[in-house]
C-alpha cells in the first residue's frame, strides 16, 4: 500500500522504520518544522525527519494544516492511507477524508483510558499496573475514534515514563504493521466504537505538577517520581535548595513503634540517615529512602553521596507542594547526564 506518514517525536520513529521495511511504500512523511531545543537553543529537525531524509523520503513541514491544502498534497502523492503518530497538530476533517482508508493513529493508552497528550505519564501517576497501545481510525475529536486493534504491556515497579514510551513505540510500531498489513489483505478494517462511560483523560503535564507533597502515601510519591522521570521531574525544596528526587524506595529500617502518633515527625523531615544509601523521609503512612536525587546546580548522584557531601543531615524538613516562591526548579530542564 502507499502510505503518508505523519509523526514527530522519538515515539514515533519506530513506526516510520517498520514503514520503511515493510512492503509498504511510504510516499511522503510530514513532521512539525525545525524548532529551537536544548540549552543552547540551537535550530533541530524532529527526529522523524532524520530519519526520513536519512532515507531519502520526501518530506513536508506544514506550520499548519488549516490553510496548507495538505489534503491535495497527500492526494497528490497517491496515498491510500495515513500513518499518524504523535504528530503534533489537529487534523482538519478535510486531511481526515483525503485518502480511501483515512487516517490510522497509534496512541500510547488502552483507549478510552487516557485519552490526550500525555497518557504514558497519567498512568504511571496514577498507579496503573497495565497499559498499552491503541490503533484507531481518527475522527474530528481527540482521541475520540473507533479502535481497530490494542496490545497491552505491563508496567513494572521499575519503570518510568521513559521506559514505558519506549516500549509503547515498538509495540504501536508493530501492532501497525499488522493492521495495515491486514488491511491491503482484507481491503476493510472493522473498528469498535469507544465507551464513553470509561473514557478517562490524560491532559499535558506542566512544570508545576513535579513538586512534591510529602502528606501523601508511599506508593503514591514513588509514582510521581516514575511518572514524572525524566521530565519535568519530582522536586522538593529543603531550606533555599531545590532537590530534584529521582529514585526513592519504601524504607523499612526505621522503627517508630515506640513513638507516640502525635510525636512523630511530619511528613517531609529527615528522620535518619542510612550510611552509603540516603536519607530517609517521613511521609503519610511510612518513610522513603531517598537513593538518588539531583541537588540545585549539581549533577546527579546517589543518596549515600549526599550525605557523605553534607549535602543532608537529620531533622532536616523538605517543603511539601509548591513552594510560596517558586523559582525554576532545576530550570525544568531534563536531569544531567
Amino acid at each position: 500500500m502507499k502510505v503518508a506518514f505523519m509523526g514527530t517525536p522519538e515515539f514515533a520513529v519506530p513506526t516510520l522504520e517498520r514503514l520503511i521495511e515493510s512492503r509498504h511504500a511510504v510516499v511522503l512523511v510530514a513532521t512539525q518544522p525545525d524548532r529551537a531545543s536544548g540549552r543552547g537553543q540551537k535550530i533541530k529537525p524532529s527526529p522523524v525527519k532524520e530519519l526520513a531524509m536519512s532515507r531519502g523520503l520526501r518530506v513536508e513541514q506544514p506550520a499548519t494544516l488549516k490553510k496548507a491544502h495538505f489534503d491535495q498534497t497527500l492526494r497528490d502523492a497517491g496515498a491510500e492511507v495515513v500513518v499518524v503518530a504523535a504528530y503534533g497538530l489537529k487534523l482538519p476533517p478535510e486531511v481526515l477524508t483525503a485518502t480511501p482508508h483515512g487516517c490510522l493513529n497509534v496512541h500510547a493508552s488502552l483507549l478510552p483510558r487516557w485519552r490526550g497528550a500525555a497518557p504514558v505519564q497519567r498512568a504511571i501517576l496514577a498507579g496503573d499496573l497495565k497499559t498499552g497501545v491503541s490503533i484507531m481510525r481518527m475522527s474530528e475529536g481527540m482521541d475520540e475514534g473507533p479502535i481497530i486493534a490494542q496490545e497491552e504491556i505491563d508496567i513494572l515497579p521499575d519503570d518510568d515514563a521513559l521506559s514505558v514510551t519506549n516500549m509503547l513505540a515498538m509495540v504501536g510500531a508493530d501492532l501497525m504493521l499488522r493492521t495495515l498489513d491486514r488491511l491491503e489483505s482484507e481491503g476493510r478494517l472493522e473498528a469498535t466504537p469507544q465507551e464513553e462511560s470509561l473514557v478517562t483523560l490524560a491532559p499535558k503535564i506542566e512544570k508545576s505538577e513535579g513538586w512534591i507533597n510529602w502528606d501523601r502515601d508511599i506508593d503514591s510519591i514513588i509514582c510521581h517520581i516514575h511518572g514524572l522521570r525524566p521530565w519535568p521531574g519530582a522536586f522538593s525544596k529543603l531550606g533555599a535548595t531545590t532537590i530534584r528526587v529521582i529514585e526513592a524506595e519504601p524504607d523499612t529500617s526505621f522503627d517508630d513503634s515506640s513513638v507516640p502518633p502525635q510525636r512523630r515527625a511530619r511528613p517531609g523531615t529527615v528522620v535518619a540517615l542510612a550510611r552509603n544509601l540516603g536519607p530517609i523521609v517521613r511521609v503519610r503512612d511510612g518513610y522513603l529512602l531517598l537513593t538518588q536525587v539531583q541537588p540545585e546546580n549539581k549533577k546527579a548522584m546517589g543518596g549515600g553521596d549526599w550525605i557523605n557531601g553534607g549535602g543532608v543531615k537529620t531533622g532536616d524538613c523538605f517543603s511539601s507542594g509548591v513552594p510560596a516562591e517558586t523559582a525554576n526548579p532545576l530550570d525544568a530542564s531534563r536531569p544531567r547526564p
